[in-house]
């Protein structure tokens, strides 16, 4: 998703530095998730892993990105829709 909003609003074939920056980020913060595989999406998310300002750029990033994941890549989208419906996890993995 990353990707496609950065072609779409920077030039070049690659990540520009800013959007690899907050890809990296989002990478590290993943690795670092208490929940680990039963992470829930965001959205439901009761532990806010990003810091405010990366949270409200991965924001603009899904509101771009989103709608377009319909027609580059339906099963992660039907994956992601459904996974809004898993029960949140009641804790932290220690």
């Amino acid at each position: 998703m990353l990707t496609d909003y950065c072609h779409g609003h920077h030039p070049g074939p690659d990540l520009c530095p800013d959007c690899q920056a907050l890809l990296d980020y989002a990478l590290t913060r993943l690795a670092r998730c208490p929940f680990q595989a039963e992470k829930p999406t965001c959205a439901h998310c009761p532990v806010h892993c990003y810091q405010t300002i990366q949270r409200e750029k991965m924001k603009s990033v899904m509101r771009y990105s989103g709608p377009r994941l319909l027609w580059r890549h339906p099963l992660l989208a039907l994956g992601h829709f459904l996974d809004g419906f898993r029960a949140v996890p009641k804790g932290p993995k220690k």
